[in-house]
């Protein structure tokens, strides 16, 4: 466990503070989990229901600037980056040479610019592993030092339009540069929650005052990591290093949609990335999967947490669950997991052994709350 006195602090710390917040490790920095007056369940239905404000800033923002930045991130993805439009924001997996998950990421084509958002553990061994590979072919500016404010929830454009009018003709993963006194703002209507959103990307100096500046406004409450995992668990979304690591392809991570049709099998750049012939191979159907990332609802009242054993009903071990909890929005104990792709269909039954006890699961569709993303 990290020391008080170890951890990195975000430009909101003495905010989170002045809130009450309960402060825990992660990633490096002290960061909020729950807030005084509040608590998991509340942050997580106000979020359903209202705007939710998060604070990121641990995670890792990056520049690639160069005519063949494009070009040059798209040998480390099995991702479309080249025919990205400008403003657009995709989703995105670093891999290594097994095909297995680097890390995931999200990035936006600014015109002048990639705008990469990567995951707080990993910004320094991301920002090495792109340096290694291409480095030679753009530049690579590590913006560690910007804030990064998540504002989640149905009622969230209301609240931000007044600060800055305009950002309503936003779309679901698109992004747009804004200013607020005197900083410079990168927005884009995205998030991990499920629901309509904005992440903010802007400088440190500024950020306390524009959170307040959010805070004051009725329909925004701060919420803390512990409802950012309850969320994005049921928005079926994948957090790093429980539900994917470098050991899952994106194949088995059940990530195919992340893959677009030119990077395929047949595609005009088909391959070209790293772990290819293994990926393509599965795609294909060619190298059969041995594991597949699921969801699970529980048919009793009984929450199961990651690392749990999956059993089939005759008692074969038959995988493990990576994430899991009670949702607030669903009321009823979920969770994701890998099992063998026989065990993978849904309506398949399945025992998760709590305390050495079979808890019954079913295998169920994703997300466990319908997504409500703003598409215009």
């Amino acid at each position: 466990m990290s020391k008080p006195e170890d951890l990195l602090q975000t430009p909101l710390h003495a905010l989170h503070l002045e809130l009450g917040a309960r402060m825990v490790p992660f990633a490096g920095y002290a960061m909020p989990v729950q807030y005084q007056g509040l608590g998991l369940m509340a942050e997580h239905l106000h979020t359903r229901s209202a705007a939710g404000l998060f604070d990121v800033s641990h995670m890792g923002q990056l520049r690639l600037v160069g005519a063949d930045a494009a070009a040059a991130l798209e040998t480390l993805m099995p991702v479309d980056v080249i025919d990205l439009a400008v403003n657009k924001q995709r989703y995105g997996l670093l891999l290594n040479e097994q095909g297995g998950i680097i890390d995931d990421l999200m990035f936006v084509n600014r015109g002048e610019d990639l705008f990469v958002i990567v995951n707080g553990a990993c910004k320094h061994g991301d920002l090495a592993h792109i340096h290694a590979c291409i480095g030679q072919l753009c530049h690579i500016d590590a913006q560690f030092d910007r804030a990064l404010l998540a504002l989640q929830g149905p009622q969230a454009v209301t609240a931000l339009q007044r600060l800055l009018p305009g950002v309503e003709k936003l779309v679901f993963m698109t992004g747009a540069a804004f200013e607020w006194a005197g900083g410079d703002l990168f927005i884009t209507r995205s998030g991990y929650t499920g629901e309509d959103g904005f992440e903010i990307s802007l400088p440190a100096a500024g950020a306390s005052d524009f959170a307040r500046a959010l805070l004051a406004q009725p329909e925004v409450k701060p919420v803390g990591l512990g409802a950012r995992n309850s969320l994005r668990l049921e928005a079926g979304l994948c957090l790093y290093g429980q539900d994917i690591d470098t050991t899952t392809t994106p194949v088995q991570a059940a990530l195919n949609w992340a893959m677009q049709k030119v990077r395929r099998t047949g595609g005009a750049r088909a391959g070209g990335f790293p772990g290819a012939e293994r990926v393509l191979a599965q795609l294909d159907g060619v190298d059969p999967l041995m594991k597949k990332r699921v969801g699970l609802i529980a048919q009793e009242r009984i929450p199961v947490r990651e690392h749990v054993e999956l059993q089939s009903p005759d008692g074969t071990v038959i995988g493990e669950v990576t994430s899991g909890l009670l949702g607030p929005s669903i009321d009823k104990p979920v969770a994701m997991g890998y099992v063998g792709p026989e065990h993978a269909a849904i309506g398949t039954r399945v025992n998760a052994m709590v305390r050495g006890k079979p808890v019954p699961m079913e295998v169920s569709s994703m997300p466990f709350v319908p997504n409500r993303y703003f598409r215009g």
